[in-house]
């Protein structure tokens, strides 16, 4: 466990001891219908170019139909039928939906980090209860974190969810979908890893986001993190010092 491992199971106590902590034990209990992500991959289309930047003012331009989507994931959470790719689609899809809603609801803001500012994992945007599912108030740190990395040993979910800032992997375009699951997650993978403006790899110079610092344990379950970035980036020489490249917070407009 590195040092982010740590504060954040400290914090998830502190949590469970406030009374804070989100009791997932009754969420997946029943077999539950599929709900369609097509008209998030509308929105997604009309308002972010694939570079990733987000037209925030679209989505408030069409308030009902990006509601509706927001209802339909809070009210029908997965289900025990569902399959492992439906069920990481529909939360990572969940986590970057809400993120793009906490935005327009306090737009304009420089950054995300403006919102709800606090201690992390307590009080921070990511810890807001802002929105339901099921019949449990939720946050987006529950979803990353109790979900997201807890229940998929996948780490390329950190290039799939967007944190509205300029140095998170991009929104994707459209919405992430159960049978093209795989082919979603490696081409953002492949994106991030190759955006310079992310990280900084070749033959003499290793400059990686803090994302592989953070979440090193994730990368490194089954190969060191530098093994996992030279399979999509083959020029990467191991032998370079490793330097973390600063992390910006402003918006991804």
């Amino acid at each position: 466990m590195n040092v982010n491992d740590i504060g954040l199971k400290v914090l998830s106590w502190v949590k469970k001891i406030k009374g804070d902590k989100v009791d997932l034990s009754s969420l997946i209990n029943e077999d539950r219908p599929l709900i369609s992500h097509d008209a998030f991959t509308t929105l997604l289309n009309d308002n972010v170019t694939p570079e990733g930047n987000v037209n925030y003012k679209g989505f408030s331009e069409n308030p009902s139909k990006f509601q509706e989507y927001l209802d339909d994931l809070s009210a029908h959470p997965p289900g025990k039928n569902w399959s492992e790719e439906e069920e990481m689609a529909y939360w990572i899809n969940t986590y970057n939906a809400f993120t793009v809603k906490l935005i327009i609801d306090n737009y304009p803001l420089r950054s995300i980090k403006d919102i709800g500012k606090g201690l992390p994992m307590i009080s921070s945007p990511w810890d807001l209860k802002f929105f339901k599912i099921g019949e449990l108030d939720f946050d987006l740190n529950t979803i990353e974190h109790e979900i997201l990395r807890k229940k998929f040993n996948e780490p390329r979910i950190h290039f799939a969810i967007n944190c509205a800032s300029f140095s998170c992997p991009k929104l994707r375009n459209e919405a992430f979908v159960p049978e093209r699951l795989e082919a979603q997650l490696e081409d953002q993978t492949m994106s991030f890893i190759h955006n310079p403006a992310k990280n900084i790899i070749n033959a003499n110079e290793t400059m990686l986001s803090k994302i592989f610092d953070w979440f090193a344990s994730d990368f490194n379950k089954n190969e060191s993190v530098l093994d996992f970035i030279k399979k999509y980036k083959p020029i990467l020489n191991k032998t370079n010092k490793v330097d973390y490249i600063d992390y910006g917070w402003e918006l991804n407009e």
